[in-house]
């Protein structure tokens, strides 16, 4: 049964009251109930059931959604003793005598990202706790740090070819080429796609450029001219000093390596379970990876633990009961995250992606222009459905045999694939990646969307224009004609900021 545009209702109605209620539960709740209605012909009582039993059990019972969802109970653990053991402030305090500028914060933020590229989803748990002190600090907007976080989780870990982004998009492209019977390496296309992940490349690019330059524009203009008003935390200060309870207590007490030694025992539980597999220079399975990840938070939150209560930051029961205080924090999450992938399934049913597909391959086009429109379509569903993934698997079936029947470089079809449903991804306000870097930075959600959707929008026009650019030259200059786009952008829009206050 073909639901045609009703197929696209569920998901504009999630968008719509996320933005107006700012409440993003609620919303993506209604979504999931107006999709199942359509596909229960608006019996509720069957809708209810069908909604429980057939969308929030399977998404439940999921491997790898399960696997998620311990994972961020673990990393809730340890992100709570970080934030109130003492060590992030202490770390941050002892890091602005070096990063006592917003510049230096806005890099130092960005390169952890960057570092941290081995999980799209504790890029924005670990990094911003220990970044939002001197966010804080510096009179940094938190929006400005939710896009730092955003820009620097599946962006960076899109690129990563032996974690669970390129296992997986290899795993697409192997499928295809086995189709069309053509001897090529799956890994070879991925390296290829590299430079051709043009949004990709200008969304991790444009953070540096933007601090250095100091041209914020539009709503994160705003976001930062308010942070600018805001009394700085009274922790931060040089002079403060930590009030002590009557057993001695204090967070006084906490150092640097409190938030050092954990997030390397993290590393180490990396290398040591997974370097016989071939990590960090091999494919690693990502049941295998999530598993390997997951206990290093575990053993990273037990070595904090011992190093609180040896210190003596908190009472033994208050360092465990904050612990799963930190878990319990996460099932706002967990939740968000089901009602996602149940929207994502439902829309799926609905057949919205292949709807939108077929309205957009409606629209007539040359070869050279495939790449582009590519892009598009990967936009439109990722926007949609919220979901990278999602979109890569539906569009990679249909971008590399066009790329074939054209004679298109592959690279340069799943490059726009990739940068399509990022594109999309940093637009929508159901990703899972836009929901958690807000909460990373104490953001509210619908204020990171705002205020990212500008920069969001340039990159993606820009990457459009690039992906024609590439169509007509098999070019990788694509990439580099588009930086440059985006550095005159900025620059452009300052100037004309500056000429419009002047008048």
């Amino acid at each position: 049964m073909s639901f045609g545009f009703l197929s696209v209702i569920p998901s504009l109605l999630a968008i719509v009251l996320a933005i107006k209620t700012k409440n993003v539960i609620f919303s993506l709740f209604c979504g999931c109930f107006a999709g199942v209605m359509l596909l229960c012909n608006g019996n509720p009582f069957l809708a209810s059931k069908a909604l429980i039993g057939d969308y929030f059990f399977k998404q439940v019972m999921d491997s790898y959604n399960a696997g998620n969802i311990v994972l961020i109970l673990f990393i809730g653990g340890f992100i709570k003793l970080l934030e109130h053991g003492g060590g992030a402030q202490s770390f941050a305090k002892y890091v602005h005598k070096i990063v006592d500028t917003p510049l230096k914060a806005q890099l130092g933020c960005w390169l952890g990202g960057v570092i941290i590229f081995f999980t799209d989803l504790g890029t924005a748990l670990l990094v911003g706790p220990v970044f939002r002190p001197l966010f804080d600090k510096l009179k940094l907007s938190r929006e400005k740090l939710a896009w730092v976080l955003d820009s620097t989780s599946s962006p960076v870990a899109v690129l990563i070819p032996f974690i669970g982004w390129g296992v997986y998009i290899m795993g697409l492209i192997e499928a295809q080429y086995k189709l069309l019977n053509v001897n090529v390496s799956d890994y070879e296309t991925f390296m290829e796609a590299i430079p051709f992940q043009i949004y990709t490349i200008l969304a991790v690019l444009m953070i540096p450029l933007i601090a250095i330059t100091k041209k914020d524009f539009t709503a994160m203009k705003e976001a930062e001219d308010a942070a600018k008003t805001r009394p700085a935390p009274e922790e931060m200060d040089e002079n403060y000093v930590a009030p002590k309870d009557e057993d001695g207590y204090s967070l006084g007490n906490s150092n640097p390596f409190m938030l050092i030694l954990p997030i390397l025992i993290v590393f180490a539980t990396l290398l040591i379970d997974l370097g016989p597999l071939g990590f960090p220079f091999t494919k690693i399975p990502g049941n295998a990876f999530r598993i390997a990840l997951t206990t290093g938070y575990f053993m990273a939150g037990v070595l904090l633990i011992l190093m609180i209560c040896g210190f003596k930051v908190m009472k033994p029961d208050h360092t465990f009961n904050l612990y799963v205080k930190g878990m319990m924090g996460m099932t706002s999450v967990a939740i968000t995250l089901l009602l996602a992938w149940t929207l994502s399934a439902m829309l799926g049913k609905l057949g919205t992606a292949k709807y939108i597909v077929e309205v957009l391959q409606s629209v007539n086009f040359t070869p050279v222009l495939i790449p582009a429109f590519i892009f598009l379509f990967g936009a439109g569903i990722s926007f949609s459905t919220g979901s990278s993934w999602g979109t890569f698997a539906m569009l990679m079936p249909l971008a590399i045999p066009m790329g074939h029947a054209f004679n298109i470089p592959y690279g340069i079809c799943v490059g726009a694939v990739l940068s399509g449903g990022l594109f999309g991804d940093h637009c929508s306000p159901i990703s899972e990646t836009t929901i958690l870097s807000s909460m990373g930075a104490e953001c509210e959600l619908v204020n990171h969307v705002r205020t990212q959707l500008p920069y969001a929008c340039i990159n993606g026009a820009i990457a459009f224009f690039g992906f024609i650019i590439a169509g007509f030259t098999n070019s990788s200059m694509a990439t580099v004609i588009s930086v440059i786009a985006l550095v005159a952008v900025v620059f452009g829009w300052n100037y004309y900021d500056r000429k419009h206050a002047a008048q």
